[in-house]
């Protein structure tokens, strides 16, 4: 209708009040303006109506079939709604779907049901099919029909799948079946075995291997052993099968022919009726050479392979998965009975003597080759351990070897009691008195000569011992082989090792107290330090190349010299504290001039005297002069120290105490007057006692001030004389307080001793 279109498009507001400006919001329309736009609006809209009815009338029939066609699509609507309304009034009335799926259900389970019935029906096929096979074999088996019980049980395990995890939700059915198949295993795998047993038998007085080819076992007669056999590689009970007759041959007819070869002699026989052969025999019969000894393995060798192929040809029938079974039986107990009761005893006990077992070596080689040709022995196996072991023969002597050094070092270290005679001591004291160093190096297996120091020493047997054992071992790997050199340096090294293992062991006791063994000890593990560091420079050169690689024993130096270091310090402290235990038993030294005081200070002198010379008697003839006399000089400085310190605590003394005190330190100084000169004797050192024992100079000196006058006490300390014997001002001061009463002449004296110290 682009008329009607255009018509519409032509009216304009502003065409229509031509004139005026509409685009000035501030004027406002007049009355008159408006009563213009109406009328002319209305001029328009007639205009507008006429135009339409025009349009209409030109146009009616174009109206009028559409109107029509808009009719028919509203009947035919119409008509659609009614059956769409009728349809769903049916389905509502009656479901039609709910039929279906209700049909279609049914059928799903019918034929569940015709599935379940054909599986089970299937099942029970199966079940009763197994349980007629399972009793076929049981009547097959008291048939005597072996071969088809086998058979049967074999197809069987692998229907009941025998061996598998079960499965959730199997049929209870089959758990009983697979037990019965068990049942009936264990049934033909006893039969069989019984067969087995009655098949090999060996007579012990005739010393006769018998086998027989036709078995009976109850009502079960004339079955083959070759049957038998069959049966049990069928069902995979061969070597079960096989194993008591290869234990009773290892026992009575292999054993006798390694461990008396050349006693015994294996003879083949047989026995016929009708003309088969219904046994084999195998006799071992004396030897007519018995007393030619086997030095070289060829009559065990010989004898075992004639026995190998009776075996393998009378037992086995050549069938080589029966030989090889036997074979995995027998041939780890044959092998290890020759190593133990053969190889191993004619191992060389001399390094020179290794090369006439090559001999040895070459008969076990052909030995081994003979077995493998008959399949005894499987290619899989651990081949050639015979061999191997003959090869090695090397490092066996050389195993064998450090055993035995090892033993030997073990039983001197145990077997000795780790003391020296009282003869060997007084003579060794009396010598080292009169000026001579000691007894010379051969005189006793007690005294070595140090290597380093060059001074003699007094040692235990077991380290004198263990020492030349252990240069004999290294002396052995200067001329021996890589292999065998680096056994026997390891025997060396550990023989070493041991005496650090064993001895503080063995003495723990003895270490806790004093006594000669400890001292022994101590000179021991001096001895043992100095040989092992010298051991690198006396036999490395000599080594062979691939054992100066690692050979080294400097490791093991330190831990002896630490134990040289220990054990002394140890036994100086045991001395000490029981030096001062006996001290304490002086309480001070306190009220002297009493008699009951007295005697108690005078037993706790006398005792340190006794212990210090018992001391003295097991360390002189032991100890190296120089060790003797630093380690005595501590344990005397210690004493002096003690007892000196207790004498100038006491805060008063009277006149008669002086005296005592004094007394008791002569008494000391008199009684250890040897022990004294057996110090300045002890070496060629030329210091005085005096510098070695500080406190001895003061004890001394304390004994002179107990009754010297204030004034020459004061005097002395003026002079210096004091201050040189160890005494302190405080000491000084505290001792003239001690002894002297109050008064002017005691303070004069006491400020001049504090003025001379300022």
């Amino acid at each position: 209708m682009p008329e009607i279109d255009a018509l519409f498009e032509s009216i304009n507001v502003r065409d229509l009040l031509a004139g005026h400006d509409l685009n000035d919001p501030t004027t406002p329309l007049s009355a008159p303006d408006l009563r213009l736009l109406i009328n002319r609006l209305e001029s328009h809209s007639l205009r507008i109506k006429s135009k339409v009815q025009s349009y209409l009338v030109a146009h009616h029939s174009e109206f009028s079939e559409l109107f029509s066609t808009c009719q028919d699509t509203v009947s035919r609507t119409r008509l659609i709604s009614d059956d769409l309304s009728d349809v769903l009034q049916l389905i509502s009335d009656r479901p039609i779907d709910v039929e279906i799926r209700s049909v279609v259900d049914e059928i799903n389970e019918k034929t569940k049901e015709v599935k379940l019935k054909r599986e089970s029906l299937d099942l029970v096929s199966a079940i009763v099919g197994i349980c007629e096979a399972l009793q076929e074999t049981k009547e097959a088996l008291k048939g005597g029909r072996f071969r088809f019980a086998a058979e049967r049980i074999r197809e069987l395990k692998v229907v009941l799948r025998i061996g598998e995890e079960e499965e959730e939700g199997e049929p209870v059915a089959y758990v009983l079946l697979r037990k019965e198949w068990s049942d009936c295993f264990d049934e033909i795998q006893d039969v069989l075995a019984k067969f087995m047993e009655n098949a090999v038998r060996f007579e012990v007085d005739s010393r006769k291997l018998r086998i027989n080819y036709q078995l009976s076992v109850g009502e079960t007669t004339g079955i083959a052993l070759s049957t038998v056999l069959e049966a049990m590689e069928v069902i995979g009970m061969l070597d079960y099968g096989l194993a008591k007759a290869a234990d009773s041959i290892f026992k009575h007819v292999i054993t006798p022919a390694v461990t008396h070869a050349s006693t015994f002699v294996a003879v083949e026989d047989s026995s016929k009726t009708s003309g088969e052969i219904t046994e084999a025999i195998l006799k071992l019969d004396q030897s007519s050479d018995h007393k030619v000894e086997d030095v070289d393995g060829g009559a065990i060798y010989t004898g075992i392979v004639k026995i190998v192929k009776f075996i393998c040809s009378s037992l086995c029938f050549g069938n080589v998965t029966w030989i090889r079974s036997f074979g995995r039986l027998s041939w780890p107990r044959i092998s290890e009975l020759i190593i133990s009761k053969f190889l191993s005893k004619v191992v060389p006990e001399d390094a020179s003597k290794l090369a006439d077992f090559q001999k040895i070596i070459e008969r076990t080689s052909q030995f081994e080759t003979a077995l493998k040709e008959l399949d005894f022995v499987s290619p899989s196996d651990a081949e050639g351990r015979l061999s191997k072991y003959a090869e090695n023969v090397e490092v066996h002597f050389a195993s064998r070897k450090k055993i035995e050094i090892l033993a030997k070092a073990r039983n001197l270290l145990l077997q000795c009691n780790f003391t020296i005679s009282q003869e060997f001591a007084k003579r060794n004291a009396s010598l080292k008195s009169d000026g001579v160093e000691s007894l010379d190096v051969n005189s006793s297996k007690h005294v070595v000569r140090l290597l380093f120091s060059s001074e003699m020493c007094v040692v235990s047997e077991a380290a004198s011992q263990l020492m030349h054992l252990v240069h004999k071992t290294l002396e052995d790997v200067c001329v021996s082989s890589a292999r065998v050199a680096s056994e026997f340096y390891h025997a060396a090294r550990d023989s070493i090792l041991l005496y650090e293992a064993v001895v503080p062991v063995k003495l723990e006791k003895q270490l806790n107290g004093i006594n000669q063994a400890a001292v022994l000890l101590h000179n021991d593990c001096l001895y043992l330090f100095e040989e092992i560091l010298g051991l690198a420079f006396e036999y490395r050169a000599s080594f062979p190349s691939s054992i100066k690689e690692y050979a080294v024993f400097a490791d093991v130096a330190p831990r002896f010299r630490l134990m040289v270091e220990e054990v002394l310090q140890r036994q100086v402290q045991l001395v000490i504290s029981s030096l001062q235990e006996a001290i304490d038993s002086a309480d001070g030294f306190q009220d002297t001039h009493q008699i009951k005081q007295f005697e108690s200070a005078k037993f706790s002198i006398e005792q340190v005297v006794f212990s210090l010379e018992k001391v003295h008697m097991i360390w002189e003839p032991v100890l190296r002069p120089k060790t003797y006399k630093q380690s005595m000089c501590v344990v005397l400085e210690s004493v002096f120290r003690r007892i000196t310190r207790d004498i100038l605590l006491l805060d008063d003394m009277a006149a008669d105490e002086t005296f005592q005190l004094q007394r008791l330190i002569y008494l000391m100084l008199e009684n250890l007057s040897s022990l004294l000169g057996s110090l300045k004797s002890a070496d060629d050192t030329s210091r005085p006692l005096d510098d070695l024992i500080p406190s001895l100079r003061k004890t001394r000196k304390l004994a002179e001030l107990l009754d010297m006058p204030l004034m020459s006490i004061t005097s002395a300390w003026e002079s210096g004389e004091l201050f040189s014997c160890n005494f302190t001002r405080i000491e000084v001061q505290d001792f003239i307080k001690a002894i002297f009463t109050d008064s002017p002449l005691r303070k004069e004296c006491l400020w001049r001793i504090e003025d001379v110290s300022q």
